[in-house]
Parts: C-alpha cells; structure tokens; sequence
C-alpha cells in the first residue's frame, strides 16, 4: 500500500511548493532566467539522485537507454513551469489558477487516455466531466 501512497504524497507536496513559488516569484524577474536557476538546482539534484540510485559501473549502461523521451518531457516541463508562472502573474489566485488548469488536464488525459491507449471512459466518467465542468463555472463564473 504504501508503494502507491509514497508517489502521491510526493506529488501534492511538491505541487504545493511548486505553486506557492511559482505565485511568489518577482514579477520583475524574468521568468526564463529564474527557469535557467531552477533547472540548474534540478540537473545537480537529478545527478546526485542518479548516482546514488544506480550501481557504479551501470551509470553509462543507465544513460544508453535515454531516447527521445527526455527531451520532449524536458520541453514539456518548461512550458508547464513557464505557464504557471505567467498564469499568477496574469492575475490568477494560487486556490484557484492551479485548480483550474489541474481540472482542465484531468480532463484532456481522460480523452488522450481514450484516443491514444484505447481506454475506456465509463458513464461515471462522463459524469464526472460534467460534474469538473460545472465547478470551473462556479469557480470562474
């Protein structure tokens, strides 16, 4: 149980620091140079991780494996950070901006999930489309 609880602690509490950083962030400091810093932090920490994670003499047999996932998620991740950033700083409440944006994705993963990995999406599903859709009116309206 724990191996399925672990992950997503992980992910709350780090979007929760995520979010209040990316709402904190000087509106006179550019957002991509403040990106540079952060992924700067990131590469030394994913780097002392992936030492620590891996056998000594598996590290270049560890980094033969990368295709070109990386690179498009490492894409993804600044336009995910960048949007955030000007997200707040067009105005949006930390409550709200986030939850919104996060409801939006809930949804477009459900049809990517359908579309793409042939999942199915059941009547509760649709439901609870409906349901996300009348609360971003309420929240936004």
């Amino acid at each position: 149980m724990w191996n399925m609880i672990w992950p997503l602690l992980l992910i709350v509490i780090s979007n929760c620091f995520y979010n209040i950083c990316a709402k904190s962030m000087p509106e006179e400091t550019n957002a991509f140079g403040a990106l540079t810093v952060t992924y700067l932090i990131g590469a030394i920490l994913s780097a002392v991780l992936f030492v620590i994670s891996v056998k000594p003499g598996r590290m270049v047999s560890e980094i033969s494996k990368v295709n070109w996932i990386p690179f498009m998620l490492g894409t993804a991740i600044v336009g995910l950070e960048a949007g955030y950033i000007f997200l707040y700083r067009a105005g949006w409440k930390v409550s709200i901006g986030a939850l919104t944006a996060n409801i939006c994705l809930a949804v477009a993963l459900l049809i990517i999930g359908c579309l793409l990995y042939k999942e199915t999406i059941s009547i509760k599903q649709v439901a609870g489309i409906i349901v996300c859709g009348i609360g971003l009116f309420l929240l936004n309206g």
